[in-house]
């Protein structure tokens, strides 16, 4: 990932930081990563897949 990515986490996330993903904006791909780790593997999924899940956590 470029050095400049702008990570982001759900607003859910507990007050201390910890047990939580973050994602970047993509354009045909979405990168995730552990925010405990964040030097560490970055799984990148297909746009519409992440829309997919996205809205299903919302119902």
């Amino acid at each position: 990932m470029p050095p400049n990515t702008r990570w982001r986490r759900s607003s859910y996330s507990n007050a201390n930081g910890g047990e939580c993903l973050e994602v970047a904006d993509g354009f045909s791909l979405v990168p995730i990563r552990d925010s405990k780790n964040p030097g560490g593997p970055v799984l990148t999924v297909p746009a519409p897949v992440w829309d997919v899940f996205i809205r299903s956590l919302k119902r």
